[in-house]
């Protein structure tokens, strides 16, 4: 048991430490910056790199730290990591892909249910003009809409993208998808009693979800050719559509949402995800129809728990530490 230390640059649930402490893993939580990480790596001989979104593990980092035996990623997307390179060096990539699938999934439905009831928008107004002006707010946030009954549109049907779908049926929505990996998902709604229902969902051409749904989510990975969603797939949509994207910063061409949110073709958009994060671009911020997150799509107790414990258990196996 040398030298058996880990870096969790980026944090680490507790209960991932605590697995990790009682197999007599040294767990190292400082957040050491970026420039400084390879000279850390080696004077500590770390031998496993934790990192969540913030960190980058590129080939010169990987070349500079010969002790590196583990590199692994609390969450889904590895764009911040070079998995191939590091997988030729002989160095094991592992992520946590089915941990924070429902936190994802609830977060969508938070910005739903926020744009389809103006809450980014009252919340702001009604602190300042609540108590002076509250008829007026009343009748410019009386024009909601419901869930129940309309077209959900989830562009990747992936962990999450099934996630999204179980909750859109329990509210009673239509469920259409596109997914060029899956042709169709078989979804399991659980409910409290132990009941259940399936419902298979055939996935069609990105371009029937475009023109079809009410609403649309996207579940897909960066995008290395430009953005998935531009002027002309907004063209495509239904007017008053409403988008949410919390995959990945760049899938949608954010200029094209402000043009398309301003004259009225998308009544609101949820971002989680933005092009320049960590200083997203304030006409995003500041636009009132956009409901709006720090990339927390998986920030919930719950999902960090599943995180960590996902993370020690497959260090425990790949190193053989029982």
């Amino acid at each position: 048991m040398i030298n058996m230390k880990v870096l969790a640059n980026d944090g680490l649930d507790q209960s991932g430490i605590d697995v990790l402490e009682g197999k007599g893993f040294e767990v190292i939580t400082q957040k050491v910056p970026q420039e400084s990480l390879a000279d850390f790596i080696n004077d500590e001989k770390i031998r496993v790199l934790l990192v969540r979104s913030a960190t980058q593990v590129r080939a010169a980092l990987i070349d500079a730290c010969p002790s590196l035996e583990i590199i692994g990623r609390g969450g889904v997307g590895m764009d911040n990591i070079d998995v191939e390179y590091a997988r030729s060096k002989g160095i094991h990539v592992i992520n946590t892909p089915s941990a924070s699938s429902a936190s994802v999934a609830e977060l969508v439905f938070a910005h739903l249910f926020s744009g389809a009831r103006f809450l980014q928008e009252s919340n702001r107004q009604m602190a300042v003009l609540g108590n002076t002006d509250f008829a007026r707010l009343k009748k410019s946030y009386e024009k909601g809409i419901e869930l129940r009954g309309k077209t959900i549109g989830i562009i990747g049907m992936g962990r999450i993208g099934q996630e999204v779908a179980k909750i859109a049926l329990g509210l009673g929505m239509r469920v259409i998808a596109a997914d060029n990996q899956i042709g169709k998902a078989s979804i399991k709604v659980r409910f409290y009693n132990n009941q259940f229902i399936n419902v298979d969902i055939e996935t069609e051409p990105l371009e029937g979800v475009l023109r079809h749904a009410d609403f649309i989510t996207l579940h897909v990975p960066a995008q290395k050719n430009g953005a998935m969603i531009g002027e002309r797939e907004f063209a495509m949509m239904k007017d008053g559509v409403a988008i949410i994207n919390c995959s990945r910063g760049g899938v949608i061409d954010e200029d094209a949402l402000l043009s398309a949110l301003d004259s009225g073709k998308v009544a609101f958009a949820g971002l989680d995800v933005f092009i320049n994060e960590p200083t997203p671009s304030e006409a995003i911020l500041k636009h009132p129809k956009i409901s709006l997150t720090p990339h927390t799509g998986a920030s919930t107790l719950e999902a960090q728990d599943r995180i960590g414990i996902s993370l020690a258990e497959q260090i425990c196996s790949i190193l053989q530490v029982n």
